[in-house]
């Protein structure tokens, strides 16, 4: 809900000599909407190579802006506090295709437990540190979506996983957690793209993952190398590997991590490594807080969430994530990619490998970073692999 209390207004800035205008929404939130916007009031503003001017902020949470330059790219922002100076973030890039756009920028009554990842452009992979799978870097345009604010939790997955194999689903791998409210781990990739059908189900939405072309026969059972997808339909799903870097990035640009340049162990599950990364603050070794039975996860949601609201977008384990991996990055187009069209056979795989993103426990600093990208067999499940969902608007 928004409160009574909403005001827009306008204010104009110079920055390096450029003449940049700024529309400033301030939007006072009730508790509970979602984790990041339960704090309190919310700011946003939209800066751009133009004079804009809102003319509405609907109570969906939709903006409506006007006098943009169509085909140049705008950039809104957000601060919890017009009192702390001006530590404006990124929060979405907004490409102006009219003179007139309209754009859902938060969601009110987002799906339980899931938030919206708004749409727009951002910047897919860096050239922070010379890593050979974060090139090219490339301006990707993602239609918003929403995504489970944590990784899918043992406790949850036994939900579902119980009420599937009930309902004619069959799984590799039952699945494995070191606590119920520990993220799910030990099952691959075929068990996730059953388990999401399931989820789906079992909420009444229509699922994603088919057995035939004509959508007709859920992927219910057996590993099935390339399952057909239902891009329209409102069930889970894995999210893409460019809706995963978009969602974690939170809306910053540039940066290594889900909230900047730097990672602690304060901040994340991961194995601290400072002599080799000057970006790890440490301590060494494993997070101290976890390593006291293996597998040394961490409760989901346990550190702080990212400017979407997500956790563990670094760290506690890997995500799956619908993409074949392809280098360099292997997006075959810019709007929406879905991964390379063809897979890469390694030497003794015979099916090529998935992508997982986000690193784990075990992994250092590398591994964490919102543009770093790994490669594992779809038939592999072991302690450090876990996933979150996401679904359609």
């Amino acid at each position: 809900m928004v409160s009574s209390a909403m005001k827009t207004f306008s204010a104009k800035a110079k920055i390096s000599g450029l003449m940049l205008v700024e529309a400033i929404v301030a939007l006072a939130l009730l508790a509970g909407v979602y984790q990041t916007a339960a704090q309190g009031a919310r700011f946003f503003r939209i800066s751009g190579p133009a004079a804009t001017s809102i003319t509405t902020f609907r109570a969906d949470g939709t903006l409506v802006w006007t006098n943009a330059f169509a085909g140049t790219n705008y950039t809104v922002q957000t601060v919890s506090s017009l009192s702390g100076g001006t530590n404006w973030m990124d929060y979405v890039q907004l490409p102006a295709t009219n003179n007139i756009s309209t754009n859902l920028l938060i969601s009110f009554n987002p799906p339980a437990g899931m938030a919206l990842i708004p749409a727009g452009v951002f910047t897919m992979g860096d050239t922070l540190d010379g890593e050979s799978d974060a090139i090219p870097v490339t301006n990707v345009n993602v239609s918003a979506f929403y995504m489970d604010v944590n990784l899918v939790s043992y406790s949850q997955w036994q939900s579902v996983y119980n009420w599937a194999t009930n309902h004619g689903y069959s799984f590799d791998h039952a699945g494995a957690g070191k606590a119920t409210n520990h993220p799910v781990q030990t099952l691959n990739w075929y068990d996730t793209v059953k388990w999401c059908n399931a989820r789906s189900q079992q909420a009444g939405s229509t699922p994603v993952y088919y057995m035939d072309a004509d959508l007709t026969q859920v992927y219910t059972n057996g590993q099935i190398l390339n399952p057909y997808v239902n891009w329209a339909a409102n069930g889970y799903r894995l999210p893409t590997e460019a809706e995963w870097e978009k969602a974690a990035r939170g809306g910053l640009s540039s940066r290594r991590f889900p909230w900047g340049g730097t990672i602690s162990e304060s901040q994340a599950n991961y194995n601290g490594d400072t002599n080799d990364f000057s970006y790890d603050l440490g301590p060494n070794g494993y997070n101290t807080n976890f390593d006291t039975g293996f597998p040394f996860t961490s409760p989901v949601g346990y550190f702080s969430a990212n400017g979407y609201g997500l956790y563990d977008m670094a760290g506690n384990v890997f995500e799956w994530c619908r993409d074949w991996y392809g280098t360099p990055y292997g997006q075959p187009t810019t709007t929406n990619p879905t991964g390379p069209e063809t897979v890469t056979i390694l030497p003794g795989n015979a099916t090529g490998d998935r992508v997982v993103r986000g690193g784990n426990w075990g992994s250092v600093a590398v591994y964490e970073k919102c543009a770093e990208r790994f490669s594992l067999f779809p038939d592999n499940a072991n302690p450090s692999v876990g996933f979150r969902c996401m679904r359609a608007l």
